[in-house]
């Protein structure tokens, strides 16, 4: 008897213990998840505002249909993996190229056409670069962005906070030295200016002024004018010369006939 009481007891200061360390651990889950949240940066916390208003969750599993340029492009998102595509129709062929979770492939006529390294890099990164400004500000979060809040201005009468965005070599993609800088609606939360500078060719800086803004179930859609500054503008002074009307039109960006193909 003596033996099941004391047996008894063991087991309960061992199911007590465990309860405690149980305790424990949650408690520093918690105080984990709670830095975590405190270490988000305000420019963080601006794109994050920026990429709930232009679509938000929306964007991971998001499946669309546009033409640019006269092409035909699409992309579909599930989670981490995704599906670029564009299809390039000439007189008598048609050239599809499909980007699977970075890897390329090429048909032409729906004969598969094989891509040397230089041509799989080239055609990867233009479809990328397609999708990548017709989703932002979608893409702000990814690993190799850096972002970086740098004040409030007012363009045209309206308040924007200013957000510097740089990218990290590794996962930063062939470009990883281009600096964006995005104007953020203080009221909207919207991306209505952007601006970045290149280094390839000799270099370039180029201001965007978003026009024909639509929500297109639930993501929001926009074209933009491209314009043209001097090679070493600071991007910080673009929206005064902007303004001032000191900035060469260069191009219109524009994303035609977007289609839900998760609503068909």
């Amino acid at each position: 008897m003596r033996k099941a009481f004391f047996g008894g007891i063991i087991l309960m200061t061992s199911l007590f213990a465990i309860s405690c360390q149980l305790k424990t651990e949650e408690k520093k889950e918690e105080k984990i998840e709670k830095e975590v949240k405190v270490t988000l940066s305000e420019g963080d916390e601006i794109i994050n505002q920026a990429i709930k208003a232009h679509g938000g969750e929306l964007y991971t599993s998001a499946h669309y249909s546009f033409i640019f340029r006269k092409n035909e492009y699409s992309f579909k998102n599930s989670g981490n993996s995704y599906t670029y595509t564009v299809k390039r129709k000439t007189e008598n062929k048609v050239i599809e190229d499909v980007l699977n979770n970075g890897t390329i492939s090429r048909t032409i006529n729906g004969e598969s056409t094989a891509l040397n390294e230089r041509d799989k890099l080239r055609y990867s990164e233009a479809l990328n670069s397609v999708i990548y400004f017709a989703t932002l500000p979608y893409k702000l979060n990814d690993a190799a962005v850096n972002k970086e809040y740098k004040g409030e201005v007012t363009i045209k009468n309206e308040t924007y906070k200013v957000v510097q965005v740089t990218f990290n070599q590794e996962g930063g993609g062939k470009d990883f030295e281009d600096q964006f800088y995005y104007w953020i609606n203080s009221k909207t939360n919207t991306v209505d200016y952007l601006a970045y500078n290149y280094k390839v060719n000799n270099g370039g800086v180029r201001f965007r002024s978003s026009y024909n803004k639509r929500n297109v179930g639930g993501v929001i859609f926009q074209d933009y004018i491209n314009y043209k500054a001097e090679v070493g503008t600071p991007l910080s002074d673009l929206p005064k010369l902007y303004e001032e009307n000191k900035l060469k039109e260069l191009s219109k960006i524009v994303t035609e006939n977007v289609v839900n193909l998760k609503a068909n």
